[in-house]
């Protein structure tokens, strides 16, 4: 499930993490993104223990999302060892979602 949480550094929430780290970059006034934050709840659910989920508020962190050139709403981006390793724009299934993260994470993609 993804939690809401305030972080010192984003550094340290992607960096110190012992699994991969899925961040979700939206905005409250982004209908796709609350359609995407329903299907993250699926997808934190079916991969718990497998993959982390963070959410970060691109009204409230623009500097983050502007650091990861973040465009359009909602982007996913997965982070491993603290390094992006995959980025995804827009809305998809909780299926095709765990098949894409699953595929990168076991080097398939």
């Amino acid at each position: 499930m993804a939690v809401k949480q305030e972080f010192k550094s984003f550094e340290d929430l992607v960096g110190s993490a012992e699994q991969p780290v899925l961040v979700d970059f939206y905005a409250d006034w982004c209908g796709p993104c609350q359609m995407m934050a329903k299907i993250l709840v699926d997808v934190g659910a079916q991969m718990k223990g497998e993959l982390k989920i963070a959410k970060v508020d691109t009204e409230k962190y623009p500097q983050i999302a502007s650091q990861h050139n973040i465009h359009a709403l909602p982007t996913m981006v997965l982070f491993k060892g603290g390094q992006p390793v995959d980025r995804i724009e827009g809305v998809l299934t909780a299926d095709q979602l765990i098949s894409r993260v699953r595929g990168v994470l076991n080097g398939d993609a």
